[in-house]
């Protein structure tokens, strides 16, 4: 049993930025633009601007049971592939039943649900592909993994909104403190841009109204809603003693985790943040840490006007210091329940590198804001060693992680 910070042993990422850690990682420093990936049958949804992730390399992701899944599966195969690379595990040659899978998602299989619903349609059931569920069900990413190396312990999908990445990651850490599992792969991943959920966020007013590459701008005075996007991110997450004795290099640590519920409105934050400052203080209290312990903070920030003004009043509230602010929307968009397990991973990334990268298309903060020391123009030098990463969702879903390199 453990009841502490656990290590990170690996990571990996597929985002419109790239399908690699390092290929975001460049991008967001860079705040390196990315060209809209509407695809034609979103024309008359309502959409100007959505993200996409770039097609797999060649080898990539090979292996039975790969090529003709939903984007959500793939997605999230080819990060865990990547994260345990990078953590030198061979799944080869593991004891299975002492390793857990918990990825976070949204949506699940909407490419495929639109696809076969389309030949529904056109011919009848008769031609509805008998792989329509096991391509779209939502528990089908986590299944898929542990089917590909061979885990039998633990495997579980948490469905929390536009939380669910970092809610996976919660319960993976919860996993390895109770003394379930020595290893947890834990996953976030989505993959919506398709017609009907891109047309239910414009209908509600959720997506931005700008069309081009600038259009996502967290905490922007100019700000109007999100761009939808997609992609994955994988994390390996060990105790920390198997870490040391199998000498593998530790990335980073989670910390603290904190997760609440709003019970305010199915989509509106709670105007105060009350449940959001709950959830941050949980992890501040699981990692024995307070608030002035927290050196920067990796924002939700999703460019619509109710969340970053939450938000912002949080941070200024609970970090009356004024820690280094950045977003990682500002280049990838949304990427719904992908989102906070992607931001974890670019944090860990910051922790190591000393670089905070710019929270891009963002010129002009928005004066009625809170005033908040905004990383902007540019990657910024800095030498934290903790950092909180935030992820809320609808139905009042609250994360909270820390994390320290």
């Amino acid at each position: 049993m453990t009841d502490g910070p656990v290590a990170i042993t690996g990571t990996g990422l597929v985002t419109p930025a790239g399908t690699d850690t390092d290929s975001t990682w460049d991008a967001l420093c860079e705040a390196r633009s990315l060209e809209s990936g509407d695809p034609e049958p979103l024309e008359g949804t309502g959409v100007r601007h959505s993200l996409r992730v770039p097609p797999l390399r060649p080898g990539q992701l090979e292996g039975r049971g790969t090529a003709r899944t939903d984007p959500f599966i793939r997605f999230a195969l080819a990060a865990v592939d990547e994260a345990l690379a990078a953590s030198g595990l061979d799944s080869g040659s593991w004891d299975g039943s002492r390793v857990g899978v918990v990825v976070g998602c949204g949506l699940g299989g909407t490419t495929t649900l639109h696809e076969q619903h389309e030949r529904l349609a056109r011919g009848g059931p008769g031609i509805v592909s008998p792989y329509l569920h096991p391509r779209s069900l939502i528990n089908m990413a986590a299944g898929a993994v542990s089917l590909r190396h061979g885990i039998t312990g633990p495997s579980h999908t948490v469905v929390a909104a536009c939380a669910s990445g970092a809610v996976a990651l919660g319960l993976g850490k919860t996993l390895l403190d109770a003394g379930l599992c020595d290893t947890v792969i834990a996953c976030g991943t989505d993959a919506g841009v398709t017609p009907v959920v891109v047309s239910g966020f414009a209908r509600m007013g959720a997506l931005s109204a700008q069309k081009g590459p600038d259009a996502s701008r967290p905490f922007a005075a100019d700000r109007d809603g999100f761009v939808i996007s997609e992609g994955a991110a994988a994390v390996v997450m060990e105790k920390p003693a198997k870490a040391r004795a199998r000498g593998a290099e530790v990335l980073g640590r989670l910390l603290g985790y904190g997760s609440t519920s709003d019970a305010h409105h199915p989509t509106a934050p709670h105007p105060d943040g009350v449940g959001a400052e709950a959830a941050v203080r949980q992890a501040l209290e699981q990692a024995h840490l307070s608030p002035a312990d927290v050196q920067t903070v990796n924002a939700h920030g999703t460019s619509t006007p109710a969340n970053d003004l939450t938000e912002s009043r949080l941070i200024a509230r609970l970090f009356p210091h004024n820690p280094s602010v950045t977003a990682n929307k500002g280049l990838l968009g949304h990427t719904l329940g992908a989102a906070g397990a992607i931001e974890a991973v670019l944090t860990l990334r910051s922790l190591r590198t000393g670089i905070l990268p710019p929270i891009a298309h963002t010129e002009r903060p928005d004066p009625e804001l809170p005033e908040l020391d905004l990383v902007l123009g540019g990657a910024r030098r800095h030498s934290a060693t903790v950092a909180l990463s935030t992820s809320f969702g609808f139905g009042g879903s609250n994360c909270a992680l820390l994390l320290d390199a």
